[in-house]
């Protein structure tokens, strides 16, 4: 029970509430969204509940998706070039201006440790990758959702962590989980850090949070850039289409790189998730030169898509739109020369 309560982080208090209310993005007791968006209410979760675990489509990959192991990733420390590796869903590493970066690293079994049902990750043994990473310079959360902030990641990963930083009303829950407050950051949309030749900015989605019934949009929610000085590499986070995608581009862009959330979008949240035609025309909104599908390739969180489908949809929309986009392998290290446009997830079908 005692790893169940844990699960949802974080308690929020008085204390917290007046923090949250001195950003420009908190009203009437929570944060919200640049344009509105219609919420899935609790009282809908039965359906969607059904829908999933009935649902027609081929929500799985046929075999478990092989994930190449941090030695044999190809990762080169003694280069210039950011490196980037993917490891299914949107954990990210980052190796830029010689930092150990990642992002959202749920390397977890299943998003779902909370509910009746798991949702199994198409990968095994993904946690122990962790043991085989160097010591982390920082680590950056997008908002606290299961599928991105993983408790058993982060008590695997709070002792090479040099620093974290995360989303407003995030710190809540590292703290609750043993991180030490002096090494987390928070940061409100549009907020610029300066980690020693690596400038990061936190921008907006259009999206929401929440671990529990009571702390809904009580986190704030975001992508990131980063630049060193040679690169500048963007991650869009969670959320659904909106015109802040031409802002951020026209305020930090354009992007050489750009890592777009795409998957697990339905028609019952079309508002929160961008579908892969949507990502591709967000990625061109705010000039990205070169682009790859992330948020899917470790779970299936939607009934209304096969596994494999954000990709493949991204991949006609990008060549229809001229976006060169490059799909590497769970695992592999590539800089932004990389060029690689093939499916292999084929052979997983």
């Amino acid at each position: 029970m005692k790893k169940f309560l844990r699960q949802f982080g974080g308690g929020i208090t008085p204390k917290h509430l007046q923090e949250y209310e001195k950003s420009p993005q908190w009203k009437d007791g929570h944060f919200r969204n640049i344009e509105p968006y219609e919420d899935v209410g609790f009282t809908e979760f039965p359906r969607l509940m059904y829908n999933q675990f009935n649902s027609k489509k081929k929500v799985r990959p046929k075999t478990k998706l092989p994930v190449i192991r941090y030695a044999e990733s190809g990762l080169i420390t003694n280069k210039n070039e950011a490196q980037i590796i993917w490891y299914g869903h949107s954990a990210l590493y980052l190796f830029i201006a010689k930092k150990h970066v990642l992002i959202d690293p749920m390397f977890g079994p299943d998003t779902t440790p909370i509910a009746p049902f798991a949702s199994r990750r198409f990968s095994e043994n993904t946690l122990s990758l962790i043991d085989e990473f160097p010591l982390i310079d920082i680590v950056l959360l997008t908002h606290d959702h299961y599928d991105h902030l993983d408790l058993t990641s982060i008590e695997l990963l709070k002792t090479k962590v040099k620093k974290f930083i995360v989303g407003r009303g995030l710190k809540r829950h590292l703290m609750a989980w043993g991180v030490n407050e002096q090494i987390i950051i928070e940061c409100d949309w549009w907020d610029t850090l300066d980690e020693d030749g690596l400038t990061i900015h936190y921008t907006p989605t259009r999206h929401f949070s929440g671990r529990g019934l009571r702390d809904r949009r009580k986190c704030l929610w975001g992508g990131w850039v980063f630049e060193d000085g040679l690169h500048k590499i963007w991650f869009s986070g969670d959320g659904g289409y909106g015109a802040h995608f031409k802002e951020i581009g026209n305020r930090l862009g354009p992007f050489d790189f750009g890592m777009m959330e795409c998957g697990q979008y339905c028609k019952d949240w079309p508002e929160t998730h961008m579908f892969p035609k949507e990502a591709v025309k967000a990625a061109i909104d705010a000039g990205v030169k070169k682009a790859m599908p992330v948020h899917w390739g470790a779970f299936s969180l939607s009934y209304w898509h096969d596994w494999n489908e954000p990709p493949e949809v991204f991949s006609q929309k990008a060549d229809e739109l001229n976006l060169p986009v490059v799909f590497p392998a769970l695992g592999q290290s590539f800089d932004l020369t990389y060029v690689n446009d093939q499916a292999w997830w084929i052979e997983y079908d």
